[in-house]
């Protein structure tokens, strides 16, 4: 039996998407549009019905386990996406696809290698933003750009969002194999069913900690701009590695800066966080240092240079965030587990914050912070019930939520930004200007050669090589906020020690 396929949303994109499926032939047949326009409503498109309203038609349809739904409407709010999804499922529909509302199907063609399941980033928290990729990618026409970390949530949709950039080249710089082979080879599939522009997209296996070899890399790639997401994040998991946390995200930095700088990169784009803010983890403090280096390395930079940070907090869906971890947890039969049913974290959906990244990329300044509008903070025990019900299920009944109470290194709420940074909106949409809060030159230079021999073995500090006390001590002298936060813990284990 021939799948059917009801593609909702008679518009542009959904009449190219029925165009892919027509001349693919294998898989399947569009059976009908769905759609809530009176106008269309009753004729037909290329020989395919046009059916409505959306939310009435699915009920009268006799659809079969192998049909599928697809919806096509990039320009729908969230509210209307979950709406839709919520009537399809009601109504027996088993496989329902989405094409995703980026930019680039906005402004161009649709294709059905763009669909993909439906899954809790579709329906929850806001309606990203829109931003026009091809009016503000215009920078990059033409120029050489290199992503690190491009394996990674954020790294590969970048690259995603700029085949519609008209880049001469792609790099794809990341120091995991299997990850660099992926997107690599999804760009390229990409490419092939006719998304974006053509681009040389060219994958690099290397680690930005050795020096020399980072230096080798710009200076050979010729890149015109860098946008630089590669670090180690996961907070519990570099509290046990603190050494690693500094030696590739503070010093892998600084390489990679260094190397923009003296082979005449225009454009160095780093990628930081809200735990960067009064930071209570060594993450949270190698990725201030980031920001502080990057604020350095500006100084430096000749009239054609500009080097700056884009912070923003969660995003939806990434390796490191929590949406995969719950969505395992159900898999397993939960229960999922929170923190803390007061604990709540500020989340954009991964696009969108990609979106605001290649802008900000465009129209940022040297020398200058810059911080993503996030909106307004959601409980992760929220999250967490919305979740379980997308799954179909209960929560508590069918699948239960576990307190478990605080990790180290986390807080319940991540502040955005400092009290004194007085972030201010510019003339772009959610990108706001951050007050610069530098380290002199001296403090930042003296902090280095501190961690240095930490990092990376010395003969003549031998005993400092690798050694977690001392450059948490290190740390904390420097940081206060993190100084603050060990100390508390150590005075709670002595508390408990008590008790025992």
């Amino acid at each position: 039996m021939e799948k059917r396929i009801y593609i909702i949303g008679a518009g542009f994109a959904g009449q190219t998407i029925a165009d892919d499926i027509k001349r693919k032939k294998i898989f399947g047949k569009v059976n009908a549009f769905i759609d809530d326009d009176k106008s269309i409503i009753g004729t037909t498109i290329d020989g395919i019905p046009v059916l409505g309203p959306i939310s009435g038609v699915a009920s009268v349809l006799n659809n079969s386990e192998m049909d599928e739904a697809i919806i096509a409407i990039p320009s729908a709010p969230t509210e209307r996406i979950k709406e839709i999804y919520e009537s399809l499922s009601a109504n027996g529909f088993l496989h329902i696809k989405i094409l995703p509302g980026i930019s680039q199907v906005i402004n161009g063609d649709a294709h059905l290698v763009q669909t993909r399941a439906i899954d809790p980033l579709d329906i929850l928290g806001r309606t990203p933003v829109t931003i026009s990729l091809k009016e503000s990618l215009k920078y990059l026409r033409g120029k050489r750009v290199l992503i690190t970390g491009a394996g990674g949530s954020i790294g590969s949709e970048l690259a995603r969002q700029l085949l519609s950039g008209g880049a001469e080249r792609l790099y794809l710089f990341g120091h995991g194999e299997n990850s660099i082979c992926q997107i690599y080879r999804e760009l390229r599939l990409l490419q092939q069913e006719g998304v974006g522009e053509r681009a040389t997209i060219v994958p690099i296996i290397g680690d930005m900690r050795d020096r020399d070899y980072t230096d080798y890399i710009i200076e050979q790639t010729r890149c015109n701009v860098i946008f630089h997401c590669a670090a180690y994040k996961h907070v519990p998991m570099m509290e046990e590695n603190q050494v690693a946390a500094i030696e590739n995200n503070v010093f892998g930095t600084k390489n990679l800066l260094d190397a923009a700088l003296k082979h005449n990169v225009d454009r160095f784009v780093l990628i930081s966080t809200d735990k960067a803010v009064a930071p209570v983890s060594v993450y949270g403090a190698s990725k201030m240092l980031c920001e502080k280096l990057v604020l350095e390395a500006a100084k430096k930079a000749r009239n054609n240079q500009a080097v700056m940070f884009v912070r923003f907090g969660n995003v939806l869906g990434s390796r490191g965030s929590i949406l995969p971890v719950f969505q395992n947890q159900i898999a397993t039969g939960g229960p999922l587990t929170v923190t803390d049913k007061k604990m709540e974290r500020f989340f954009m959906t991964i696009p969108e914050a990609c979106s605001l990244v290649l802008q900000t990329g465009g129209v940022g300044e040297n020398g200058k912070s810059y911080l993503l509008d996030m909106g307004e903070p959601i409980k992760i025990i929220d999250l967490a019930e919305q979740i379980i019900k997308f799954s179909g299920l209960e929560p508590y009944k069918d699948i239960d939520i576990k307190i478990v109470g605080a990790r180290k290194g986390e807080r319940l709420t991540e502040p955005l930004w400092l009290e004194d940074e007085h972030p201010t909106p510019t003339k772009y949409q959610k990108i706001l200007e951050l007050e610069n809060k530098e380290y002199s030159t001296e403090r930042l230079e003296q902090l280095l050669n501190k961690l240095k021999p930490i990092c990376f073995f010395d003969e003549t500090f031998k005993e400092d090589f690798r050694n977690k006390q001392k450059l948490t001590e290190i740390l904390c002298s420097d940081c206060e906020s993190l100084k603050n936060y060990y100390e508390e813990i150590k005075t709670d284990n002595q508390k408990r020690t008590d008790l025992l």
